[in-house]
């Protein structure tokens, strides 16, 4: 608005009588300077052609309305061309060259004239320095049209990217996940501290930094500094300390400047997911996923968040189970935390990860069974989310994990939190239960469970039958060929191969025994359910010790009854299951 002040006091002024016809009055800043119109021109090409044209005021008056200048910048060149010393300085470096080359204060037109002045000021005291270039470049922001046409801001943006080359601890300090074992006060979150900056002989020297620069600018340096080949883990660097300065640090406004500052913000963060550098791992885990929900938070374009969950797929394994919990942005209330983003980071995770390293898988395996029992205590999350991650948590094993300990103990809390699922639902809830898996401790405490399904619990008692006869057979079999190997005559060998295959046939039978138990069993348990569902009002007491009884029965039949409280302090030892209230 003082521009435009000035502007008009000025094209008034060219028109007033008072003024003589070789003046030219000026106000700037509201105060009236009045120039020689032959000084003016024996500089300025362009007002020298404008002062010999007819209607020179009304011409001159256009002329103005186009200059960009403010009114200090107007001053210094009018200044210059009465013969004052302009005292040049980074802050005005850029004006100057700008105004001077509308105004054509060229050598052709005069020697020693501004414009060359104003160049060499630029290129030998400004663009070596790199504190001196982003400062300059930072403040040509009002002119960036005018700066780009002549080169300027190219020739700054080159500069910056030639001295990150030589030096690239300009940008910071590459930034590592920190260890468990050497995690310190302020560093346990993995803030970005890019805080490396030389020290040139003066003590308090500090570099200028780079992530003051606005977009407009910011974004082609790192552009050109990925091309140019400089070390991605402090481009990484600079990134990060950019989004922490651009979007966490913004202070809030009014209703108008944050709708304003909202869409901003969302043009830095989809800027720097295309700017970060395709190598995995330069940036800790947690500080993707903090990325990733500013994206998610500010609504960003889709291609933003897919990048950030495939640069999280690639690194997985440092992933916590609080950084998988991602805020449902939207108005469904099926549950808190978006489960499809945790499945395209899982996705990511198996299409680009090549190392064969088991432990690596098994620890993601864990995460994820973690993630489960975390979700499993949401009321809201239905039976086929459930079942998705569970299933997730399956296929991320690769069949490397040793027990399937981790889905029981979430399966337990949510029978728990979702009491009101119907017997069909709990076995389906159940289905992805690998019984083989399950630890002694765990099947000793979903043999007494009460929550889970009938069938369930005959199914856990049929596998520990199972797995027991198995040991026999194998003990049968390993004593039988000691004995075998330690006598001599063919005879007690094929004696000792008679009683081996005699145990065998016996072992088979009673397996066969044991399946028809199994199907008996199945059929009792559909007439008790059908017994508790008759007699289910009378009394609660009267149910839950008919449940008692019912168990105590299948345990007595398939010989289960011992060892069931050592188990059970067992099982809380291990925390395979939850807390019950």
């Amino acid at each position: 608005m003082q521009n435009m002040v000035n502007k008009r006091s000025l094209e008034s002024s060219l028109s007033s009588k008072s003024s003589a016809p070789s003046e030219l009055q000026i106000l700037d800043c509201c105060e009236p300077f009045t120039s020689s119109k032959e000084l003016l021109a024996a500089k300025s090409a362009k007002l020298a052609s404008l002062f010999e044209e007819k209607d020179s005021c009304e011409r001159i008056s256009h002329f103005l309305r186009d200059i960009s200048a403010d009114p200090n910048t107007f001053e210094l060149v009018a200044r210059f061309c009465h013969g004052f010393e302009v005292q040049l300085s980074t802050e005005n470096a850029v004006p100057l060259i700008c105004l001077a080359f509308y105004l054509e204060m060229t050598e052709t037109h005069s020697p020693n004239n501004l414009l060359k002045k104003a160049i060499d000021f630029l290129e030998e005291r400004v663009l070596p320095s790199w504190n001196e270039t982003i400062r300059a470049l930072r403040l040509s922001e009002k002119l960036l049209q005018q700066a780009a046409d002549l080169g300027l801001v190219d020739a700054c943006l080159s500069s910056i990217v030639a001295k990150a080359q030589v030096d690239p601890r300009l940008l910071g300090k590459p930034i590592k996940a920190p260890k468990l074992d050497e995690s310190s006060e302020g560093e346990e979150d993995g803030e970005c501290r890019p805080n490396a900056r030389r020290k040139l002989f003066v003590l308090d020297w500090q570099s200028e930094d780079l992530t003051t620069l606005p977009l407009r600018f910011y974004e082609p340096v790192i552009k050109a500094m990925n091309l140019q080949g400089v070390p991605p883990g402090y481009v990484a660097a600079s990134l990060c300390q950019y989004v922490k300065r651009w979007i966490c640090s913004s202070p809030t406004g009014d209703e108008t400047m944050s709708m304003y500052k909202r869409n901003s913000q969302r043009e830095v963060i989809e800027a720097v997911e295309r700017l970060l550098p395709r190598e995995p791992r330069l940036l800790p885990c947690n500080l993707l996923f903090r990325m990733l929900n500013s994206a998610v938070s500010l609504e960003a374009s889709t291609d933003c968040r897919n990048g950030f969950e495939i640069r999280i797929g690639r690194q997985l394994d440092q992933a916590t189970v609080t950084d998988l919990l991602v805020p449902f942005q939207g108005y469904a209330t099926e549950t808190q935390y978006d489960i499809g983003c945790v499945k395209r980071i899982l996705k990511s995770f198996y299409t680009n990860y090549t190392c064969s390293d088991a432990s690596v898988f098994i620890k993601v395996a864990d995460l994820i069974e973690e993630l489960l029992a975390e979700l499993a205590s949401d009321v809201d999350l239905e039976v086929n989310s459930f079942l998705a991650l569970a299933e997730m948590s399956l296929a991320a094993s690769l069949e490397n994990h040793t027990n399937s300990d981790g889905i029981y103990r979430a399966i337990d809390i949510y029978l728990d939190k979702h009491r009101f699922l119907t017997e069909l639902e709990k076995e389906e809830v159940c289905r992805v239960l690998d019984f083989q898996k399950m630890s002694p401790e765990a099947c000793e405490h979903a043999a007494q469970n009460e929550r889970l399904p009938l069938r369930v619990v005959v199914q856990v008692l049929f596998t520990e039958q199972l797995k027991l006869r198995e040991t026999v057979v194998q003990e049968v079999v390993v004593h039988n060929t000691q004995q075998r190997i330690g006598k001599d005559g063919e005879e007690e060998a094929e004696e000792n191969e008679g009683k081996l295959s005699s145990t065998e046939e016996g072992l088979r039978i009673e397996m066969e025994r044991m399946n028809s138990k199994v199907m008996e069993l199945e059929r009792e348990c559909g007439m008790m359910r059908k017994e508790m569902a008759n007699g289910y009002g009378s009394s609660h007491k009267l149910e839950k010790r008919r449940k008692v009884s019912m168990w105590g029965e299948i345990k007595r039949k398939f010989g289960c009854m011992s060892n069931v409280h050592d188990c059970s302090s067992q099982v809380k030892k291990k925390k395979v299951h939850a807390s019950h209230g």
